[in-house]
């Protein structure tokens, strides 16, 4: 699973897929994102190219009638997507890219204590990235809800798959991350086979690099650059 990430300000994702600007809305870079928080979220513009918008991340199913928001709805599996309710319309329909510079994940360690000799257990964070070191886009499935006043209430999840490359010595998933190839067919509304979405999750990139970072970032408030600088 994907629990956290970093996501790129507006202006970065504009000028990376030249983007016109449609709102003077300037989300920031945030260095801790972590579910049910907003998310920049890229989607097919009416008139052809891409539209920047924000999303909760954590999708909320156009059907869903209970006040309160289903629980765990932030990654979904890409092996299984297809044929489950929540995400089923979503796979076919209504698909998104998740702009990200790179994303977290924990590895259970030991380590020594120096002073008595006692063995200490911890999850150590990773920061998992591109090895380019470009932006990124996750795959993801969106989900548009009307509210109150008429305004479009936007979720979404991204898809896992199991790890590949470097990133599978960290742990057993990882997002699906596109290649900037695929972007036009993830979002075009004529792929709806199965099959079809599927082949394109298939393709997808494996060329990542990691490094330990500090535990600083299990605190789900704490948000600054230095939560991605590697440890000495």
């Amino acid at each position: 699973m994907c629990g956290r990430y970093v996501s790129p300000d507006r202006a970065a994702i504009e000028r990376a897929w030249q983007i016109g600007r449609a709102t003077s809305n300037p989300f920031r870079q945030r260095y801790n994102v972590l579910p049910t928080t907003l998310v920049p979220v890229l989607r097919a513009a009416p008139g052809g190219g891409l539209a920047l918008d924000e999303a909760r991340w954590g999708l909320v199913p156009a059907w869903w009638k209970e006040a309160k928001p289903p629980q765990a709805t932030f990654n979904a599996r890409s092996e299984d997507a297809a044929g489950k309710p929540i995400w089923r319309e979503p796979y076919r329909r209504a698909r998104c890219l998740l702009p990200a510079v790179g994303w977290y994940e924990w590895q259970a360690v030991e380590s020594v204590d120096e002073a008595t000799g006692e063995i200490r257990r911890f999850r150590q964070p990773y920061f998992i990235y591109p090895a380019d070191r470009r932006l990124a886009c996750f795959a993801g499935l969106l989900s548009a809800r009307g509210a109150p006043g008429g305004a479009e209430q936007l979720s979404c999840a991204l898809l896992t798959r199991a790890a590949a490359g470097r990133a599978a010595e960290i742990h057993d998933r990882m997002p699906v991350v596109l290649p900037e190839a695929a972007f036009g067919r993830w979002l075009a509304p004529e792929v709806v086979r199965p099959e079809d979405v599927a082949a394109l999750i298939a393709a997808a990139r494996a060329d990542f690099e990691h490094y330990p970072v500090s535990t600083r970032l299990n605190a789900a408030k704490t948000d600054d650059a230095a939560l991605i600088d590697p440890l000495p």
